[in-house]
């Protein structure tokens, strides 16, 4: 099988996931988090090898605050550029809920064609 198309399967899957993903890692947290520190998260969650490049953090988070989801403040650093950091709103908290509704009906319904269940 060519590398390519599962690469591409891949980023396809990724592109409709890493808002859900981000959401919910701030979600489980009750800290406010920079970017960077997501990725970070992201990074050892999937054990070193990330499904998510850290530049696509950054402009799904900006998006989810101009939604409303998230809320963003920036606060000056010591050790490089000033750092915004999120934290998932109300509206942020009930869309993750529908989300993950809507994820683990999918996922179900994809999972018993692969494992041959469908009938």
């Amino acid at each position: 099988m060519d590398d390519s198309q599962a690469r591409k399967f891949q980023k396809d899957l990724n592109a409709g996931l890493v808002a859900l993903v981000l959401l919910a890692v701030l979600d489980r947290t009750s800290e406010d988090l920079y970017g960077y520190e997501i990725a970070k998260r992201l990074q050892r969650a999937s054990e070193g090898e990330p499904l998510f490049k850290e530049g696509t953090v950054y402009p799904v988070l900006r998006a989810l605050a101009a939604e409303g989801l998230l809320t963003s403040r920036i606060v000056p650093s010591y050790a490089g550029p000033p750092r915004r950091y999120y934290r998932i709103t109300a509206d942020g908290r009930a869309v993750l809920r529908q989300w993950s509704d809507i994820w683990h009906r999918t996922r179900g319904f994809v999972d018993r064609f692969i494992e041959g269940t469908d009938l």
